[in-house]
């Protein structure tokens, strides 16, 4: 748990002095949705591009 104290002050400590509680709480996030697609990747939780757009149908 001492990690996610201290990488929370690192966001807190580089956030503008105006900074809004918005603001804090989109920076922790995206951390946390970036952490989350990092451990999906190296677990092999991914799908192929082409995949996902026959899926939905989308071009290139």
């Amino acid at each position: 748990m001492g990690l996610v104290k201290e990488e929370a002050q690192k966001i807190v400590e580089k956030l503008p002095s105006k900074a809004t509680w918005d603001d804090l709480m989109y920076e922790i996030y995206v951390r946390q949705a970036i952490e989350a697609g990092l451990a999906d990747s190296k677990a092999g939780r991914t799908k192929d591009v082409k995949e996902i757009r026959a899926k939905f149908g989308l071009q290139k």
